[in-house]
């Protein structure tokens, strides 16, 4: 067996034994740090819905103080999402391409900096999960509650065994495209008509996105997945870990699938009905200018 994978099965084993010890000792100092980072992700992105979110955007969009009370809770939160989706989305394309600890052991390599952005996604998610229920009239969707809840599961394996950090940074990087998404309904509830400049910019950047960091990616996500699949490494994983990693990768690409059709057939749509709105008319010798 190679070094780097014997390595990787000895230090899959040392977190298994680790996390059984969890319930009967007190936390390591990185265990506390992690947790540490996600209550004050959770209190930040908190204080980032109420507090910095209306004063910015009264600021930068006018168009804000005319939107009903159930408009600025969403606004409110696509603000937030953005801001989340954008961090964490940086923090991910700094260690796919840097952390050479997790890109030779994909199943037990050196979690640290994984562990580090995935404990904000997750004070992010609660944060958002408990916004979801207060304002359940404004923004509730039990979509989103199951999606959220199901990532949760999936990084309590992340965090409390320190198992698949390079799958969970690399599915991570799917939030490049909720800026977009994002922006794409402030121009609606702006006003903004579909085939304005702005709006459909952003549609065709939207597209674009989606389709790289969803569906341009899978070779090599489900790849990687081959590679490890039957390893030493791989069975070390529990049952629940696999579930999570395998039976939600499948389920939410089948979606990132059906969701890049409807938006390359929208941005089809939108760029064909402007491109004949600037087409000349036809003279009466069937002849244009």
């Amino acid at each position: 067996m190679h070094s780097s994978c014997r390595l990787g099965v000895a230090r899959g084993a040392d977190h298994l034994n680790e996390s059984r010890k969890w319930g009967r000792v007190a936390m390591d100092p990185f265990s506390q740090l992690i947790l540490t980072i996600s209550v004050t992700s959770f209190l930040t992105f908190q204080w980032l819905f109420h507090r910095v979110s209306p004063w910015m955007s009264m600021r930068i969009s006018p168009g804000f103080m005319g939107l009903s009370d159930k408009q600025k809770v969403e606004w409110n939160s696509r603000t937030v999402s953005t801001f989340h989706a954008l961090l964490v989305g940086i923090f991910c394309l700094y260690t796919l391409f840097f952390d050479d600890a997790i890109n030779e052991d994909p199943v037990w390599g050196d979690p640290t900096l994984v562990k580090i952005n995935v404990a904000i996604t997750t004070g992010y998610l609660i944060s958002d999960l408990l916004l979801i229920f207060y304002y359940w009239k404004a923004i509730g969707d039990k979509f989103f509650v199951v999606h959220h809840l199901a990532a949760l599961y999936a990084y309590y394996y992340v965090l409390g065994h320190g198992m698949l950090p390079y799958f969970a940074n690399f599915r991570l990087l799917a939030e490049f495209s909720t800026p977009c998404v994002n922006q794409r309904w402030f121009f609606e509830v702006l006003g903004y008509p579909k085939s304005s400049r702005p709006n459909m910019a952003n549609g065709v950047a939207m597209a674009v996105v989606f389709f790289m960091v969803r569906i341009a990616v899978m070779p090599v996500y489900y790849s990687r997945m081959y590679a490890v699949y039957g390893t030493e490494a791989f069975y070390l994983v529990p049952w629940g870990g696999r579930v999570a990693w395998i039976c939600s990768s499948i389920c939410l690409d089948i979606m990132n699938i059906m969701w890049m059709h409807k938006i390359a057939r929208g941005c089809y749509k939108v760029l064909r009905s402007a491109r004949h709105r600037k087409a000349p008319a036809p003279q009466e010798n069937g002849k244009t200018d």
